[in-house]
């Protein structure tokens, strides 16, 4: 490729820099031309922001032309004219004329549309801070809790709770010790009512149609029976309890009758 080189004196820069303009003379590109700079020591400057660095604050390159060499102030005003129109605009609050709604850009593959908010006192913009809160719940994390033992005071494990025969794990590697702390936990943190899995495709495959707001077994239903069985062990657990108390407070009020050598009063 032939091309032909001129190199001046650069008055706008400090004294000792040369411009180059290479103009190309065969070619595809013929007739093109390119800009370059030479410090007083030979350094070669292919652009402007490249020149920005070398010079620092001790030449104002703000309004110099890379192309021409020659300092533009023509230049700055027109920048500052545009600068001032585009910040007298969003004071004013340019209507945006645009009516389709934005997309939100996330790593989903399917587009989501997202709400639109203008400018204006009169909009609000509603939370659901029920769903704000709600967190993400992750499959069979009951799981997690296999091989936990109850224990009392002295460490010695109580003994395992037994579930009523229409009770049915669902899930793999099911059993009556992950079903009973899976019921445990779904008493202990929702309000709302122990179904079971409803829906008879959660036996086929519960990795898909699981629901993990209720506990991992299959739907029961609690008859008449049932509550009055449970209410009967209720009564006894009492009345278990109600004797075990009133035993400790009369041996308590024989050990107060009783004078420091251990006879009684």
């Amino acid at each position: 490729m032939i091309m032909e080189r001129k190199r001046t004196d650069c008055p706008a820069l400090p004294p000792g820099w040369k411009k180059e303009e290479v103009i190309r003379k065969s070619g595809l590109s013929a007739g093109k031309s390119d800009v370059y700079y030479y410090s007083p020591t030979g350094k070669k400057f292919r652009s402007k922001p490249q020149l920005s660095r070398y010079l620092g604050n001790s030449v104002d390159l703000g309004c110099f032309d890379f192309r021409t060499g020659k300092m533009m102030p023509s230049k700055i005003q027109k920048n500052k004219q545009r600068l001032r129109s585009d910040n007298l605009s969003l004071s004013k609050g340019k209507p945006d004329l645009n009516t389709a709604l934005p997309i939100r850009q996330t790593a989903s593959i399917f587009k989501q549309p997202v709400t639109k908010v203008v400018n204006h006192p009169n909009n609000k913009v509603k939370t659901d801070l029920q769903r704000a809160s709600e967190q993400p719940r992750q499959l069979f994390w009951e799981k997690r809790l296999k091989g936990l033992r109850s224990s009392d005071v002295s460490e010695e494990a109580l003994r395992t709770m037994d579930l009523p025969k229409g009770l049915q794990s669902i899930g793999p590697d099911s059993s009556d010790e992950t079903l009973l702390s899976a019921i445990a936990s779904a008493l202990h943190m929702s309000s709302a009512p122990i179904t079971g899995q409803t829906s008879t495709a959660a036996e086929k495959n519960p990795a898909i149609w699981l629901n993990t707001s209720q506990p991992l077994c299959k739907a029961f239903t609690v008859t008449d029976d049932d509550i009055r069985e449970q209410e009967l062990k209720v009564h006894q657990a009492r009345r278990s309890l109600e004797e075990a108390l009133m035993a400790d407070s009369l041996a308590r009020a024989a050990e107060s009758t009783r004078d420091p050598e251990g006879r009684a009063a």
